[in-house]
């Protein structure tokens, strides 16, 4: 590939790129869409999420888990710290303290 074939693809993928992201930034008014549709959007974030997160809980190496395992225990652990505190940060620090210390406390 030539130097000059290298720089047009470069400039047509982000000139794609910019396209695809400005599709729902250029318009001034909402987009028209049904209202399943929009309620359904709403859910996108939390769906794409629990679908990188789920995996990495209960997979290892693409096998199911046992319950030994910490990681399993922190997410239960900062699930519950969220649910009564509504903290972020202390959710992550709840969870990731109570993984750690089953791993190098427990061994698991």
């Amino acid at each position: 590939m030539s130097q000059l074939e290298i720089f047009v693809t470069t400039i047509g993928m982000a000139l794609i790129t910019l396209l695809c992201r400005a599709f729902f930034l250029v318009p001034k008014d909402d987009l028209p869409m049904p209202a399943w549709l929009r309620e359904g959007l709403r859910y996108a974030p939390i769906a794409a999420l629990s679908a990188v997160v789920a995996p990495e809980l209960v997979l290892t190496q693409g096998a199911l888990t046992t319950w030994h395992d910490a990681r399993i225990f922190g997410a239960l652990a900062g699930l519950a710290y969220y649910a009564w505190r509504q903290s972020l940060f202390g959710t992550i620090v709840c969870g990731t303290g109570v993984m750690l210390a089953l791993r190098f406390g427990v061994g698991w």
